[in-house]
């Protein structure tokens, strides 16, 4: 249990003057122990150690559900909050801060797109976060870090499920990518006074909008949607053309009437036409194992240029331009001294995977003669 001492146990009897003992540990074998003696045999024994943490499944993700304008707890079963504690509440693959805990001072935020307004409070003898008034975008991964004699940390997938009926359910759309795509929402007809706004991706980036008989059209994040979008003024429905992969993820429409308001949302995925190298490919592994993101390029080429990305931001982790490599620590540093590439295929392998690695690894590979893209939803189970 987390805080109790472990002897691992070798069975030697007595060391001897010329003996020699090494202790390594993790996957890079990083050296921690040695006796300066040698002997002339040699042994050796693996040890898989896994510290329980004190509060049961700390170190798991909880899965939570609840009903979209309920309040949910989530439940870190902390007795009492000492002087010298410190609890850091974070949100989503980003990992935003919304509450955090110094002693007995503490601090809430209004989190990503203020989401979180006057919608937070802390138990302040536990710990615990309570969510009030949830809405389905309250949906996703919240991560309790706790500072103390000693650290810990718990995980909840939180899913708040709408309460209208079809209207806020999220209806699964699939498209080929290049084909027209309209997201239908079975308006009638607009009316004078009716508002609609309709918003991409968790972000909820403002890609339309229709206010009575008037409209607009925006680019959307990093201009992706730019020249293919349009309206049905009639019903308020959207329409994708020639769409990409990349437009796959989240659409919210809201509308809004003198009598009444309404949201639909649609998981929208766009399959690439080019096999397998355009499609998500889906890969599991458990924590602290490692995992190879295999391209099967057969050998890289001095003029060949590849680039993996992670996460919705799509930060730079790794490139290779030729023979030449650069690896970065990827966003908050997570990936550091954890990620490698196959310097003959382009394949990135990811060491002592955590659960934070979980999320889109995306590999563009760029040559003389074409251009490839990869994409790879990992998940990473806890132990």
């Amino acid at each position: 249990m987390e805080g109790d001492s472990v002897k691992l146990q070798i069975n030697v009897t007595e060391i001897q003057t010329d003996d020699k003992i090494e202790w390594k540990f993790g996957t890079n074998k990083i050296l921690i122990v040695k006796t300066d003696i040698s002997s002339s045999s040699e042994d050796t024994h693996r040890f898989n150690v896994t510290v329980n943490g004190v509060f049961g499944d700390t170190d798991t993700v909880k899965s939570v559900s609840v009903k979209e304008g309920d309040s949910v707890t989530l439940q870190i079963n902390v007795t009492e909050i000492q002087t010298d504690d410190k609890i850091e509440w974070k949100f989503g693959t980003e990992r935003n801060l919304v509450a955090k805990i110094n002693g007995k001072t503490s601090k809430i935020f209004d989190g990503p797109d203020g989401r979180f307004r006057d919608r937070l409070k802390l138990d302040h003898q536990t710990g615990s976060l309570i969510i009030t008034d949830t809405r389905t975008t309250d949906s996703g991964l919240y991560e309790a870090d706790i500072s103390s004699s000693s650290e810990d940390t718990h995980r909840f997938n939180v899913t708040v499920n709408g309460v209208f009926g079809d209207t806020d359910t999220v209806k699964s759309v699939s498209v080929k990518e290049g084909d027209s795509v309209t997201l239908q929402i079975n308006v009638t007809e607009i009316q004078t006074d009716d508002k609609i706004e309709w918003k991409f991706g968790t972000e909820r980036n403002l890609v339309a909008k229709i206010n009575g008989k008037t409209s607009k059209i925006f680019d959307g994040p990093d201009g992706r949607f730019r020249d293919r979008l349009q309206l049905d003024h009639q019903t308020g429905s959207l329409i994708i053309t020639n769409t990409r992969t990349t437009d796959s993820g989240l659409y919210e429409v809201k509308i809004s009437s003198s009598s009444s308001e309404d949201t639909h949302r649609f998981n929208v995925t766009v399959n690439g036409v080019f096999g397998d190298t355009d499609t998500v490919k889906s890969v599991s592994v458990k924590e602290g194992d490692s995992v190879t993101l295999q391209i099967n390029v057969t050998e890289i080429q001095t003029g060949d240029e590849i680039e993996w990305k992670f996460g919705t931001k799509r930060n730079l982790i790794a490139k290779i331009n030729g023979k030449n490599s650069r690896i970065f620590d990827g966003p908050e540093g997570r990936f550091r001294d954890r990620l490698k590439l196959d310097h003959q295929t382009g394949s990135l392998i990811i060491t002592n995977t955590r659960t934070t690695d979980s999320g889109l690894y995306e590999v563009k590979i760029s040559s003389s003669r074409s251009e490839d893209t990869h994409r790879f939803n990992v998940t990473v189970n806890g132990e």
